[in-house]
Formats: structure tokens, sequence, C-alpha cells
């Protein structure tokens, strides 16, 4: 890319409102855009350098852990064309859920470098969706119960 470009692609990704984020092979995160500060409540400043652990619930890091030592030894990864759906914390302790792409970034011997991702958050979604389900399965079952 030319400079130009650079700059532009610099000021796409800063600016995005959507969490764009990149972590090296350690799992330490290098990249962290202004999207990414508004949906997790951390600035660039004290997200860089962390771990990915601050934005993975406790309870979901052993399996996340497993999966990325696994995707950064082959280099490969399952997901990629369709998004993954998954948990994720804020600052404060609050959870949400998550839309997100990846990205493996491979060095010029094809070996891994890191994952840069790209997040969405789809709480608003996913408690609307539980919602209507509630309500389908309170009808259905008000409807089987008048047919008896």
């Amino acid at each position: 890319m030319n400079g130009h470009q650079d700059s532009t692609a610099e000021r796409i990704v800063a600016d995005a409102l959507d969490a764009i984020i990149y972590a090296g092979h350690d799992g330490t995160i290098r990249l962290w855009n202004h999207g990414a500060e508004l949906m997790f409540g951390q600035s660039a400043q004290e997200a860089q350098g962390k771990s990915l652990d601050i934005i993975i619930p406790e309870k979901h890091r052993p399996a996340h852990w497993r999966g990325w030592e696994r995707v950064m030894a082959s280099g490969e990864t399952r997901y990629g064309s369709d998004p993954l759906s998954v948990p994720g914390v804020r600052k404060d302790g609050s959870t949400l859920s998550l839309d997100f792409t990846i990205i493996m970034l491979k060095d010029a011997g094809g070996e891994a470098e890191g994952v840069a991702a790209i997040l969405r958050d789809v709480s608003q979604r996913w408690q609307e969706t539980r919602e209507l389900r509630r309500q389908i399965r309170d009808l259905t079952q008000d409807r089987d119960a008048d047919t008896r």
C-alpha cells in the first residue's frame, strides 16, 4: 500500500464503531481501536499489552486458550467464514453478547503471528430473540392447554 492507502486504512480501523482487536501469537493485545474502547470500557492504553482474558468471561477462558493454542500451532482455524457468537465481559464486569469474525495473520514463512478480530455487540438482538422464543413457548403452551 502507498502512504495514502495506509493512512486511510489506519483511520478506518481507528474510527470503526465495531471493535477491532489484534492479539499476537501469545494472546497479548497489540491493537485496540475506539470501537473496542466503547464496547469494553477500557482505553487502548489500558488494554494494549494485556491478555485477551480481559474480555473473555472467566468460565470460558480454558476452552478459549485450548483453541487458541491449537490455532497458533497449526496456523489454521475452522472459523473465518461465518461469524462466531460468544459472550464477552466489560471492564465493569457486565457481560455482553458478541458476534465476531477473525483474520489469521501469518508471517512470510506461513507461521501464525496472531489473530485480528472484528467484534459487534449483539446483546440487544440476543435479548429480543430470547424474549420472542419465550413468547412463542408461552403461546404454544397456552394453545396446547386449550386443546386438552
